[in-house]
C-alpha cells in the first residue's frame, strides 16, 4: 500500500497532519460543498478565497477533482513580508499567484492517517512539497499542519500555518 500511494503522490500534492488543533470556526457541513465554497463559507480563508478568484483558479476547485488542498490561513497570508499580496493579487501577477495557490494543491484525497507515510508530494505546480511528520505534528516545507480533513465534496482540505512558495 505504501508504494501505491507514494506512486499516486508522485503524480499529484500531498499533504496532512496529525496535529490536534482547534477547529477553524465557520466550517458547515463540508461534504455538501466543493472546496471553494467550504472556504469562502469560512472567515479564516478571506485572503485563500480572494486569492483563488484573482489567479482564475475558482472553476477549477468547483471541478470534480478530487483534490488535496493545503489551505492558508489570513494569518499565514499576513506573515508574508508587506505587500507581497497585495502584488500577487494585481492582474499582471497572475501566472505567479496560480504557480503559489496550485503549489498547495495535490491531485486526488490525501488523509492525514496518509500523510504520515509520506516524505514528500508532488503537486499541481509541478513543484515537490517536503513532508515531515513527527510527534509534534506534520509539516509541509516550514508550515505546520494546523487541522487536517475538512472534507468537501470534491475533496479534502487541510489548513496551514505559513504560505508555501514554490
Amino acid at each position: 500500500m505504501k508504494s501505491t500511494l507514494l506512486k499516486f503522490i508522485s503524480a499529484s500534492v500531498v499533504s496532512l497532519s496529525l496535529i490536534a488543533a482547534p477547529a477553524i470556526a465557520g466550517h458547515h457541513d463540508e461534504a455538501k460543498m466543493d472546496i471553494v465554497e467550504t472556504a469562502a463559507s469560512n472567515s479564516s480563508f478571506t485572503t485563500l478565497v480572494a486569492a483563488v478568484k484573482a489567479a482564475g483558479l475558482v472553476d477549477t476547485l468547483q471541478g470534480a477533482g478530487p483534490f488535496t488542498v493545503f489551505a492558508p490561513t489570513n494569518e499565514a497570508f499576513a506573515k508574508l513580508p508587506a505587500g507581497t499580496v497585495e502584488e500577487l493579487l494585481k492582474p499582471e501577477n497572475k501566472d505567479k499567484l496560480v504557480a503559489v495557490l496550485t503549489y498547495h494543491v495535490v491531485a486526488g484525497e490525501v488523509y492525514a492517517k496518509d500523510v504520515v507515510k509520506l516524505t514528500q508530494a508532488k503537486t499541481v505546480q509541478g513543484g515537490t512539497v517536503m513532508i515531515k511528520a513527527s510527534d509534534a505534528g506534520v509539516m509541509l516545507n516550514n508550515a505546520n499542519v494546523v487541522q487536517t480533513d475538512l472534507k468537501t465534496k470534491n475533496g479534502v482540505i487541510h489548513v496551514i500555518d505559513t504560505v508555501l512558495l514554490p
